[in-house]
C-alpha cells in the first residue's frame, strides 16, 4: 500500500519511518537543527511550494529521505492508518 503525500507524490507505507507536525517540532531547536543539515545535505523535497504542515522521513532506495507536506500530520497519520488496518 502507498500513502499519498500530496500533490503526485506517494510512497510505500512499509518505507516510512515517520510523521511529524512541522510546527510543533521546530519548537526543539535539534529538530530545526536537523531539517536545516538534511536541507544542505540534499535529503529534503519539498512537495509543493505552499508552507509545508508536516515533514515525513522515509527510506528511498535504502538512502533516507525527507519530505515536506501540505498535508497535515494528523491526516496522513489516519491515512497510514485506514490503509495498515485494510492489509
Amino acid at each position: 500500500m502507498f500513502l499519498h503525500l500530496g500533490e503526485n507524490i506517494v510512497v510505500p507505507i512499509k518505507d516510512v519511518i515517520g510523521i511529524f507536525n512541522v510546527e510543533t517540532s521546530t519548537y526543539s531547536s535539534d529538530t530545526t537543527q536537523f531539517l536545516r543539515m538534511a536541507e544542505e545535505d540534499g535529503f529534503i523535497q519539498k512537495i509543493t511550494n505552499d508552507k509545508p504542515k508536516s515533514f515525513i522521513i522515509a527510506e528511498v532506495n535504502k538512502k533516507s529521505k525527507i519530505y515536506l507536506s501540505p498535508i497535515s500530520s494528523s491526516t496522513l497519520t489516519k491515512r497510514s492508518e485506514i490503509l495498515y488496518y485494510e492489509l
